[in-house]
């Protein structure tokens, strides 16, 4: 079981030399949930109590503190198992058809270890077979309270709905979600997204956004128009939560959240703007076989931006995948507590039902209704930072 375990081949890996402040580049926020991620698991591998579910994309460090947990258990002489999902899979297949291996010993070893770690939970591709067998020791892990530690880099609502409802029994299960990129092939942060388009509207800053005094507006009118002005400057100040602008189009939605993103940007961090329609059209682009970039790469820069500006929000004409890509970027960036700025000309109610529970959040939301008209000098050269 130890060889099935590799336990050897991490021997290396330890809370001592999990590095959070040698890594370059990373904001404030993700130094947050790498360290808070750090100390749950210090304070687990210790007590030993409950599961541990760790997620995060590829790199994060989630796999080095789930191994750093199980050396920690070793070294006080607990039994402990780490096996890659797949891996355990593969294995289950080969003993169960083996005549010189005792499948029901070595199941039974798998299901009541006093500490069972399983790495990269949902990368597997299994038969039905594979999954129950995956679920009867999960479940039987869960119905004996015994520790478990779990990685993951999907989102929850990926994962089987059976295990899905275990993993988020709040009365068992601690969820460690790690905000921080691929420590082996960390984004240059002095460069530009690829897929921001923030570029094309740098000259959207507050300092050229029209307050329209000289147009004959109704006081409310104005009100709600220096309300999401106020609103924006705060938080691009200090990004934190949801931010939603609503109105037709040319109210000043757009440049208002693009002044955010190029005010933090100025600040040498690297936002990330694209209008909806264009990041779907990216999305579905990667599936391309010419295309240089991979899907799982795009999809994870943009669900871990450090600060994500969404405009025009439901102006597009979404198919079913469309409307479930764009909720598990939206869900993952809401469990995360990821700094996110959306725009939409249309109604709440118009929107996905499940982004809109979301957005209507007051914990973690914020909602700026502009009632103003569409800018009239739209047409001339100077205007397009207003629609």
């Amino acid at each position: 079981m130890l060889e099935v375990s590799n336990v050897q081949a991490f021997s290396q890996l330890t809370f001592e030399n999990f590095r959070i402040k040698g890594r370059t580049g990373l904001g404030e926020q993700q130094v947050k949930s790498l360290e808070y991620a750090l100390n749950q698991s210090q304070l687990f591998s210790r007590n030993m109590k409950g599961w541990l579910l760790l997620q995060g994309g590829f790199g994060c460090g989630k796999t080095h503190l789930a191994v750093s947990i199980a050396n920690f258990t070793l070294s006080l002489g607990i039994p402990t198992l780490i096996l890659t999902v797949p891996d355990l899979l593969d294995w289950l297949r080969y003993a169960y058809d083996r005549a010189d291996t005792n499948f029901e010993d070595r199941f039974a070893e798998i299901r009541n270890i006093p500490l069972l770690v399983l790495d990269d939970l949902g990368t597997q591709n299994a038969t039905p077979w594979a999954e129950e067998k995956l679920y009867q020791i999960i479940n039987h892990r869960y119905m004996m309270k015994l520790p478990l530690v779990v990685t993951t880099n999907l989102d929850l609502a990926e994962v089987d709905g059976r295990i899905r409802s275990r993993l988020l029994d709040p009365d068992l299960v601690s969820i460690v979600r790690i905000n921080a990129p691929d420590f082996r092939f960390p984004m240059d942060d002095s460069s530009p997204s690829t897929i921001s388009s923030l570029m094309l509207v740098n000259d959207h800053t507050f300092g050229n956004f029209s307050m329209r005094e000289n147009e004959k507006l109704r006081p409310e009118e104005q009100k709600s128009l220096e309300t999401a002005f106020t609103a924006c400057q705060q938080y691009a100040e200090k990004p934190h939560g949801w931010l939603v602008l609503t109105g037709t189009f040319g109210s000043g939605k757009t440049h208002l959240a693009a002044a955010i993103g190029n005010y933090q940007s100025a600040y040498g961090e690297n936002p990330i703007f694209i209008v909806v329609p264009d990041l779907l059209d990216h999305l579905r682009s990667t599936f391309s076989p010419s295309s240089n970039v991979s899907y799982d790469h795009l999809f994870e820069e943009i669900r871990t931006a450090r600060l994500l500006i969404l405009d025009d929000l439901g102006t597009q004409n979404s198919s079913p995948w469309a409307k479930e890509k764009l909720f598990q970027l939206l869900n993952y960036r809401y469990e995360a507590h990821l700094p996110t700025v959306i725009t939409s000309s249309g109604s709440l109610d118009e929107i996905d039902p499940r982004i809109r529970s979301r957005m209507v959040d007051t914990r973690h939301c914020e909602v700026y209704a502009i009632r103003v008209p569409s800018y009239r000098g739209r047409g001339s050269a100077g205007t397009r930072s207003h629609s």
